[in-house]
């Protein structure tokens, strides 16, 4: 997700696309009360070289620090896969069909579903067959290089989704409740950080809190919101927003929208609606529509992501509340079921405990192995 921050979006139709280089990755945004009524400053120009890419600032700071942070929010309880795993696996001395018959219960109730589990299980049973393991805790790698290739699987790069020219749209959809115009302002704080202008836009009129909590975010993080009156349609709310941004030059435009019960028919049809608004001020618009989900809510949150993406064809996802949930399967489950790159995951209620995802240090994290710093050069 990183890469969201490495492309610098130019100003003014006098700028070459020769003069288009990359930008140095943004540290871990700093608190939002730090940030606030400071100037977006952008980072210093990059040397251009042909042979050697610009140092990533602070990425070797957030590295370790994320998988510090994501090992103890996922390893705080005796609930976790990994220590259920180990529970399972204690005294065993052969792998047997008992012994798959527990492993299959094990994984169907953290929250990885049927399908998964049983993908799991069939690649278990086939790595013994072919090579003729015998020793159970042989299974705990298996395991998790398969969760691993799940999560790689589906972690399409976010620069495949920037426009060439104009602003970068964004299109936030999610039920109310998972957290998704807290996670509107602290993706927008990202941008922020990395010297991109932004411009909110309050689509999600039937709540005058949603409206209110988007401001406040606004004033926090120096950046502009565009808003109608409570109640007002949304879409008209919408398409004025983006023909604003595009008429001051805005970098990014993040676009809330209503999250009422996901099974109502008639939120899918305003969610469409929008979308093709959008579409009328900047055809290749929305770049990204990311869906938030409730990570806590286990099966319920593949549920929500399945009818969302028929809906609006979601090409993104940010969990957040990962650190109210013991089990985190529900990440593998998502990705490998729906194909859908996560981009962030929350793992604290502070600004900067909005992270940019690494299925490696997630799957790390989650099987509490601290070999972060030996995987850190392979690709994510």
């Amino acid at each position: 997700m990183l890469a969201w921050f490495k492309k610098k979006f130019f100003k003014g139709q006098e700028e070459s696309a020769a003069m288009l280089e990359p930008v140095a990755a943004v540290p871990a945004i700093q608190p939002v009360e730090e940030a606030a009524g400071k100037p977006a400053v952008p980072p210093p120009a990059q040397e251009a070289t042909a042979s050697r890419p610009p140092p990533e600032i602070g990425e070797e700071q957030q590295k370790p620090s994320m998988f510090k942070r994501l090992q103890e929010r996922l390893g705080k309880s005796r609930d976790t896969l990994v220590h259920r795993l180990d529970r399972l696996l204690l005294g065993r001395k052969k792998i047997d069909q008992e012994l798959f018959d527990e492993l299959e219960e094990l994984l169907i109730t953290a929250d990885l579903g049927v399908t998964t589990a049983m993908h799991l299980l069939e690649t278990a049973k086939e790595s013994v067959k072919r090579d003729q393991l015998s020793d159970p805790q042989a299974l705990k790698k298996v395991l998790r290089d398969q969760i691993l290739a799940f999560l790689v699987a589906s972690n399409r790069p976010a620069e495949l989704v920037l426009p060439e020219s104009g602003p970068f749209v964004i299109m936030v959809v999610g039920v109310n409740g998972v957290g998704k115009t807290t996670s509107i302002g602290k993706i927008a704080a990202k941008f922020v950080k990395s010297g991109q202008s932004v411009l909110l836009v309050a689509g999600d009129t039937f709540r005058a809190a949603a409206i209110d909590q988007l401001k406040i975010w606004g004033g926090r993080i120096g950046v502009e919101v565009h808003a109608g009156p409570p109640k007002s349609d949304p879409s008209s709310v919408v398409f004025d927003g983006v023909a604003r941004g595009l008429a001051k030059d805005y970098d990014v435009i993040i676009i809330d929208t209503a999250g009422r019960l996901h099974t109502s028919v008639n939120l899918m049809e305003e969610l469409k609606k929008i979308r093709r608004v959008i579409g009328k001020n900047l055809p290749s618009a929305p770049h990204e529509v990311m869906l938030v989900l409730d990570a806590t809510t286990g099966q319920n949150a593949l549920s929500q992501a399945k009818l969302f993406h028929e809906a609006v064809s979601v090409t993104g996802l940010t969990l957040t509340k990962l650190d109210g949930t013991a089990k985190g399967g529900i990440v593998a489950n998502i990705c490998h079921e729906l194909k859908i790159p996560v981009r962030f995951i929350g793992i604290g209620e502070q600004a900067d405990d909005l992270r940019d995802f690494d299925p490696q240090e997630f799957v790390d994290a989650l099987f509490n192995r601290d070999d972060s710093k030996g995987s850190e050069s392979q690709p994510a």
